[in-house]
């Protein structure tokens, strides 16, 4: 089970985007796609065949799993998160600070 999953708000805690909160967008493989975090400038030449303009376009880069760190809304903080075994057997996210889940 992964502890940073799709559709969570993560907060980056090193780098130039540092303090900034995203969702994610995607998980890769020790990467994650974070909207509005790690933006890079790309060249992009135009293709009539797919009706694309060219020009400078700005996207998300991939930023690594371990410069962010899931947002706990009830203390408006990051924070790390645990896996425990729930009723049942079932894993289950937590927060560690509060012990609620994610």
């Amino acid at each position: 089970m992964q502890k940073i999953r799709k559709g969570d708000t993560v907060v980056v805690t090193t780098g130039r985007d540092k303090g900034k909160r995203g969702e994610v967008l995607r998980v890769l493989d020790g990467a994650l796609l974070v909207s509005g975090i790690n933006q890079v400038k790309r060249n992009v030449r135009p293709n009539p065949m797919k009706n694309e303009v060219g020009g400078i376009v700005t996207k998300e880069a991939p930023i690594a799993a371990a410069n962010v760190a899931i947002y706990n809304a009830s203390t408006q903080k990051a924070d790390a998160v645990a896996i425990k075994a729930a009723d049942g057997g079932r894993k289950q996210r937590v927060f560690k600070s509060t012990g609620q889940a994610v």
